[in-house]
């Protein structure tokens, strides 16, 4: 559970660095140029390996039991937060309508997770992204002004990212299947 944590905490430092210390980003930015960027997508990279590692290590703990039926709505909600995720660099007509989709996506599948994942491992994982979604996106609405609205997209543009989503989600699938994780009932 400690690397789980700390990959967490790693994470969270390392996305909103930028956004509480903007100071000391700008200094550090302009001391190392583009590599202060490198160092942040590798600070990234190994949260993503800890939280992997914390989590597969991380003994199973039951917290509270989910009924079946979720599966079906975190199965179908997932295409969603996918979708979601993908908007913000998308030509959907629908880009414009959400100030952080790829937030809100993330968010969503945060929550998704937490509806059909009761140990502890999980809560803490996906209770602390979820948390750390919403923070970050207060976090900018605060210090940031919003910019212009997207109009541009189509409903051509639209129904690429929904064949787009679909696929990744069958990836997604794969790669949860094949991590010994089946995402479907039975």
């Amino acid at each position: 559970m400690e690397l789980l944590v700390l990959g967490l905490a790693l994470w969270i430092a390392a996305h909103l660095f930028k956004r509480v210390a903007p100071a000391a980003r700008a200094r550090l930015q302009v001391r190392m140029g583009k590599a202060s960027k490198a160092v942040f997508a590798l600070a990234l990279l190994v949260s993503v390996v800890l939280m992997v590692m914390g989590y597969r290590a991380a003994p199973f703990l039951p917290v509270y039991t989910t009924p079946g039926w979720t599966v079906h709505l975190v199965n179908l909600g997932m295409i969603l937060a996918i979708a979601l995720f993908g908007l913000g660099s998308s030509k959907s007509n629908l880009r414009g309508k959400l100030r952080h989709p790829q937030l809100t996506g993330f968010a969503l599948w945060a929550g998704l997770h937490l509806t059909v994942n009761g140990d502890l491992a999980s809560i803490v994982m996906f209770g602390t992204l979820l948390v750390w979604a919403v923070v970050e996106m207060v976090v900018i609405n605060a210090n940031e002004p919003a910019p212009d609205p997207y109009t541009g997209g189509s409903t051509r543009g639209t129904v690429r990212l929904l064949v787009i989503s679909v696929v990744l989600y069958a990836i997604i699938t794969a790669i949860h299947a094949w991590l010994g994780v089946w995402p479907f009932p039975g």
